[in-house]
C-alpha cells in the first residue's frame, strides 16, 4: 500500500517506481561497502567459518608441532643420558681386568715383605720336582761279544755281584769267562735232579747234577739246589772259592778258573778270556 491509502496492483510491472523507498536488511549490509556484491558477501558468509577452522587447525598444528618438538627434545636428552651410561659402564668394563691384575700382583710396597719364593708353587718349585721323580738306572748295555740278551743279562748279574762284593775287576772277568765255559752264561737246570726244573731257568744239562751258571754240584756243598739255581748266589760261591786261592791275582786266568771248578777240561777258560774282558768293559762304560 502506498503512501495515499491505495493497494498496489499485484499485477503492475515490478520496477523501480513500483518498489517501496525501503530497502531490506541485506540490501543496506551491501549499501556499506558498494563494491561487494550479494554472491561475494553470501561466499564471505560461506568462507567465513572455513577460514576460522583453517584458523583453529593451524593454531592445533603449532600447539603439536611444539609438543612434538618438546617430545623429541626430551627424546633426545634421554638418548644423551643413556649413551653416557653406556660409555660409564663400557669405562668400568675395560677397567676391571686391570684391577684384576693389580690384585694378583703383590703391591708395591708389599713387595719387598713378600719374598718370591712364597709366592712359588712348592708342586711346580725345582727342588720338589726333583725330589719327586724316581732316581734312574743307567740303561742296560747292548750284548757285546756275539752274545744274546739273556747272556748279557746273566753276564750282568755276575758283574753286579762282584761289585757288591768289593772283589778286584780281575775277578770279574775269570767269574765271566768261568760262565762261559761252564754254561755258556745260560742258567741251567739238571735233567737228573728233576727239583732244579721247578726254579727258573733257560736250558737242561746232563752232567751229573751240575746246575746253574757255573755248573755248581750240590752234591758236592756248594749249596741248595734252589740257591744255586739263582745267578747271584752262585757266583758269590764261586767269588768267594777264588778269594781263597792262595795268589789268584797273579795267575793266569785259566789257572785260577780251573783252582776253583776242577775242571776235566782246565785249559779251556782261556779262550773266553777276551770275550769276558770286552763284557765287563761294556757294564763299567754304563756303570752297571
Amino acid at each position: 500500500m502506498r503512501d495515499d491509502g491505495t493497494l498496489d496492483d499485484p499485477n503492475a510491472p515490478r520496477g523501480s517506481t513500483g518498489q517501496s523507498d525501503d530497502t531490506s536488511s541485506a540490501e543496506r549490509l551491501i549499501g556499506r561497502n558498494p563494491v561487494r556484491t550479494a554472491r561475494a558477501y553470501a561466499r564471505d558468509l560461506i568462507a567465513g567459518p572455513s577460514r576460522g577452522r583453517v584458523a583453529l587447525a593451524t593454531g592445533v598444528v603449532c600447539c603439536l608441532g611444539l609438543a612434538a618438538f618438546a617430545q623429541a627434545g626430551d627424546r633426545t636428552a634421554a638418548d644423551a643420558d643413556t649413551r653416557a651410561a653406556q660409555v660409564d659402564v663400557t669405562a668400568r668394563a675395560e677397567q676391571e681386568p686391570a684391577s684384576r691384575d693389580h690384585d694378583r700382583a703383590p703391591a708395591a710396597d708389599d713387595r719387598s715383605a713378600a719374598p718370591a719364593a712364597t709366592t712359588a708353587d712348592p708342586d711346580t718349585s725345582p727342588t720338589r720336582k726333583q725330589a719327586r721323580q724316581p732316581e734312574r738306572k743307567p740303561a742296560e748295555p747292548a750284548p757285546v761279544a756275539g752274545l744274546t740278551r739273556a747272556q748279557m743279562k746273566n753276564a750282568g748279574a755276575i758283574v753286579r755281584t762282584g761289585r757288591e762284593m768289593k772283589v778286584p775287576r780281575r775277578a770279574l772277568v775269570i767269574a765271566v769267562a768261568t760262565a762261559m765255559q761252564e754254561s755258556n752264561l745260560y742258567n741251567y737246570a739238571s735233567g737228573v735232579l728233576p727239583e732244579s726244573q721247578n726254579y727258573p731257568h733257560q736250558a737242561i744239562g746232563w752232567d751229573h747234577d751240575s746246575v746253574g751258571l757255573f755248573q755248581q754240584r750240590p752234591s758236592s756243598g756248594w749249596g741248595s739246589v734252589g740257591d744255586l739255581m739263582r745267578p747271584e748266589y752262585a757266583t758269590r760261591q764261586f767269588l768267594t772259592a777264588l778269594e781263597e786261592v792262595p795268589g789268584w791275582q797273579q795267575m793266569p786266568l785259566t789257572d785260577a778258573a780251573q783252582a776253583v771248578q776242577v775242571s776235566a777240561f782246565g785249559w779251556l777258560y782261556a779262550q773266553h778270556e777276551w770275550a769276558a774282558t770286552e763284557v765287563v768293559d761294556a757294564f763299567e762304560s754304563t756303570g752297571r
